[in-house]
């Protein structure tokens, strides 16, 4: 009796549990069946092992072949099998060596000419492999992505025939050197760039420095879409250890390049989004829009113009910051910790209230319009801004505005205070950190709350923007001044 175990990893959302291939070459006619809830591309993998072993100048054995993708009841999916099936054959026919694969994880997809080809998710199986404690053996076009995990042991091979020479020990691979860590590239459209719209920038340099959610409102060409473009080049460069969060999600759809490794992700999905598209999902669910802006923006132009419902979906991540998948075998949930900045007109025509052009619906209509964003979403708007019109004398000055480097450092100076004091932003303070505000400016801030119909989560909102006002001008105490300008900001509200 003939039998090998090869250790491989599947892909289960943004997890890569370990997956032991084992296989079993017995009597009777050739066959070869693979068990273990195989999807058809896993299934399909027969014909590419066969042909890829055979053209690497290996025989085939004519005989009984079982392999058995333990567990059995995790779903297995995509080609990354491929490379461990090959190995584990070899191995059970005695043409390599039996413990040559014993401190390996093997993923990686064969063409018919035994080259391996790149698979998706590489970058979680790194993660996995090297907390494991093993090597990972995979395709060479994956290299650079796992590359970017310095802490773990990677082998590229270019096909079957070099993985094999590694393991007889005629040719061993060179284990991939660790990525050198690449400066921050933070290059991007600049803040300096934007004419006029002095409140809106303050708004965007609170919304950075607190990492709250922003929503713009006014008319067409007043520079929304300018201004949310800008936010990403605010934030400071991500660490370490949320660069590689990051990067693990995109390694599901697309792999991040190494020069955008420490930048803040930006996603901007058009309105005909569908609600799978933004918070993810499927038959084997994947990351949606919100969790590809892990660490990031999600910007959502034109706002009213999405579906009532796709929006609707947003309220749950934007408070959990997170979002759970349930399907009827499994649920997965994914991160989605991101800065919300929304654009949206007035009206449909868009110059609903500008004084210099005339428009040609009611107020009726424009509430109609301006109410496809429900109540429960706006609250979970931290800063809402009516941006007007920028002024002729301001668009045609050559003066430029302040650039985003420096803003920047201001943001990256707020954010230290923060993470010092509390070891967060203030955006993720809790109820009960906001007590002491509450005990302090208690009379002023109920009468505001009977003034404005503010709810309890407004209020608790509007509070982690006034500790983000008060953090910005270096006051260790919320003032009366802070809670004001961060009231001011619900005031503006469509």
């Amino acid at each position: 009796m003939a039998i090998s175990q090869v250790f491989s990893r599947a892909q289960l959302g943004i997890e890569a549990p370990q997956v032991r291939v084992e296989t079993h070459l017995g009597p009777g006619l050739p066959a070869f069946t693979i068990v273990g809830l195989p999807a058809a591309a896993v299934r399909e993998s027969r014909d590419r092992v066969r042909s890829a072993i055979v053209n690497a100048g290996f025989p085939f054995p004519q005989t009984r072949i079982t392999v058995n993708l333990a567990p059995a009841d995790l779903p297995k999916d995509g080609g990354r099998f491929d490379l461990p099936i090959a190995l584990g054959i070899l191995i059970a026919n005695g043409q390599l060596p039996s413990r040559a694969a014993e401190s390996l994880e093997c993923i990686g997809e064969l063409a018919l000419n035994g080259d391996l080809r790149a698979v998706t998710g590489v970058l979680p199986a790194a993660l996995a492999c090297g907390r494991a404690g093993r090597t990972l053996l995979l395709p060479e076009d994956n290299l650079e992505e796992a590359r970017l995990y310095r802490n773990g042991k990677m082998l590229g091979a270019p096909g079957l025939l070099a993985a094999c020479a590694h393991l007889n020990g005629v040719a061993p691979l060179t284990p991939a050197s660790s990525a050198e860590p690449l400066p921050p590239s933070l290059a991007g459209p600049c803040l300096s760039e934007v004419r006029g719209q002095a409140q809106a920038r303050r708004a965007l340099e609170i919304a950075a420095s607190g990492g709250h959610s922003l929503l713009l409102c006014g008319p067409p060409g007043s520079g929304k879409s300018m201004l949310a473009s800008r936010l990403p080049g605010l934030l400071p460069p991500l660490d370490e250890q949320q660069a590689l969060d990051v990067a693990a999600i995109h390694s599901l759809h697309r792999p991040r390049a190494p020069a955008l490794f420490h930048l803040p992700p930006f996603r901007g999905p058009h309105h005909t989004a569908s609600a799978v598209a933004l918070v993810g999902g499927g038959s084997h669910p994947r990351p949606g829009e919100i969790s590809m802006a892990h660490h990031g923006v999600l910007f959502l132009d034109e706002i009213p113009e999405f579906d009532r419902h796709v929006l609707e979906v947003l309220r749950e991540p934007l408070e959990t910051g997170e979002v759970s998948i349930a399907r009827a075998a499994r649920q997965t949930t994914f991160p989605a910790r991101f800065q919300l900045v929304a654009a949206m007109n007035p009206c449909p025509c868009g110059y609903f209230g500008d004084p210099q052009r005339s428009c040609g619906y009611s107020c009726e209509k424009a509430r109609r319009y301006q109410s496809r964003l429900s109540g429960p979403l706006l609250d979970r708007i931290d800063l809402h801004l009516e941006v007007s019109a920028v002024k002729p004398e301001e668009l045609v000055s050559l003066s430029p505005g302040e650039a985003s480097v420096r803003v920047r450092e201001r943001v990256q100076a707020t954010r230290t205070r923060q993470i010092s004091r509390q070891g967060k932003l203030n955006q993720l303070l809790s109820t009960r950190e906001l007590e002491p505000v509450l005990s302090l400016h208690g009379c002023w801030l109920s009468q505001a709350m009977q003034r404005m119909a503010l709810s309890a989560r407004s209020l608790h909102r509007t509070l982690r923007v006034a500790r983000t006002l008060a953090d910005m001008s270096g006051d260790d105490q919320i003032s009366t001044a802070h809670l004001a300008e961060a009231l001011s900001y619900r005031l503006s509200s469509p």
